[in-house]
């Protein structure tokens, strides 16, 4: 968009053509103080996957930097022992489910015993002492009925124990990573716990830095804050937890802090350097200009644009923040700043942005961005934090 007032005058001489330029407004945005902490990136799902079972090893679907999706097998044990286990125990199950049917036959047949000898109660043939010994066999039907069934559930419990170690036996990956590391080979035995292999899901990586105690104070979960990989641009991660255990020898607590971009996009991996600038006090609002409007020439200049001509000021500058430069002097909230086509204007220049043209823009009172400096301590002024580059425009 073409900012007001930009056209060349008509009465211009023609050695004075309207320059092409793109600006950026001068800003009032806030501005908070940060200090670099050294930090890694660290998996938040990673290490050895054991076996659940016992046995020889019998195959290795995997080798070290294989990528497995969750569910993928691993290894397989040798399974014959296991088989023939499982059979053993069906075959009990049918034996004890027999004791069971055999124990209610019994006891429906006592039962109709006794309501039969029950009827000839008052019949001559009616013997007490028969009733007597067909309610006992009725009894211990009964109790023979809830004695077999403990024992087949107690078999049937054994053979959900076989299956379930058949099914170990194929041994899985509990979530989707990368092998980084083999414990076992083909023929090797395996017991309860032992490891197999290390995994690593490097798509669910987060950054964890020691931060000093007494930068803690602040870091609120959800906090956005600016990390930097090397050669690459600044990123940003937001605060997920503050660990709330502290180093007694570095006075430091871990934090853990999760990416606003995708780690694997930066080629990023466990143990990976990462600097997180920590905030070390609250934000204050600073005058900003784009870093790109400096000019050095024997001092730091900027171009800005007043009735459609080019208007040099002198400026001083602050510290940097995300791309832009603090104005301690010799710039107001509003003007518009040059940020390209400025190393060839000349004072008094007529200058356009044209129709369509990158980075002219207007004051959006609505969107201010929190910039992010570092440290009174570590400040640089602008004459060495700028490049010495002497156009910063192009």
């Amino acid at each position: 968009m073409a900012a007001a007032g930009l056209a060349a005058p008509l009465s211009a001489p023609l050695a004075q053509r309207a320059a092409l330029i793109a600006v950026d407004p001068v800003v009032v945005e806030p501005l908070r103080q940060t200090q670099p902490i050294q930090g890694r990136f660290v998996a938040r799902k990673a290490g050895p996957i054991a076996a659940q079972g016992r046995g020889a090893v019998d195959k290795m679907l995997v080798s070290v930097g294989d990528r497995v999706a969750e569910g993928d097998v691993l290894a397989v044990l040798d399974t014959d022992r296991l088989e023939a286990e499982l059979a053993r125990q069906r075959a009990n199950v049918g034996y004890r489910e027999a004791q069971v049917s055999g124990a209610k036959a019994r006891h429906q047949q006592a039962n109709q015993e006794l309501a039969r000898v029950q009827r000839l109660r008052k019949s001559a043939a009616f013997s007490q002492a028969r009733l007597d010994d067909l309610a006992n066999a009725s009894l211990q039907a009964r109790l023979q009925i809830a004695e077999f069934t403990a024992v087949l559930e107690t078999a049937k419990a054994d053979l959900a124990l076989a299956e379930l170690d058949l099914k170990r036996s194929r041994i899985k990956a509990p979530f989707a990573g990368v092998v980084s590391r083999r414990y076992i080979q083909p023929g090797a035995f395996v017991v309860d716990g032992a490891p197999v292999v290390d995994l690593i899901d490097d798509r669910s990586l987060e950054i964890e830095a020691d931060v000093p105690a007494t930068r803690i104070v602040g870091l609120e979960p959800g906090l956005d804050v600016a990390v930097e990989l090397d050669n690459r641009e600044p990123q940003h991660a937001v605060v997920r937890a503050v660990i709330p255990e502290e180093n007694a020898m570095s006075r430091t607590r871990a934090v853990r802090f999760t990416p606003k971009f995708d780690p694997s996009a930066v080629n990023a991996a466990t143990g990976a350097a990462v600097t997180v600038r920590v905030p070390v006090g609250a934000a204050r609002d600073v005058l900003t200009v784009h870093k790109d409007a400096v000019i050095e020439q024997g001092g730091y200049y900027v171009y800005i644009v007043e009735d459609g001509k080019a208007v040099r000021k002198r400026v001083q500058l602050g510290e940097s923040a995300e791309g832009r430069f603090v104005v301690l002097d010799g710039l107001e909230a509003g003007m518009l700043a040059v940020v390209r086509g400025n190393e060839r204007l000349r004072p008094g220049q007529p200058v356009t942005t044209g129709e369509g043209s990158p980075g002219s823009a207007k004051p959006d009172e609505d969107a201010k961005p929190t910039a992010e400096a570092q440290p009174e301590a570590d400040a640089r002024p602008a004459a060495q934090a700028k490049e010495a580059g002497k156009g910063a425009g192009s």
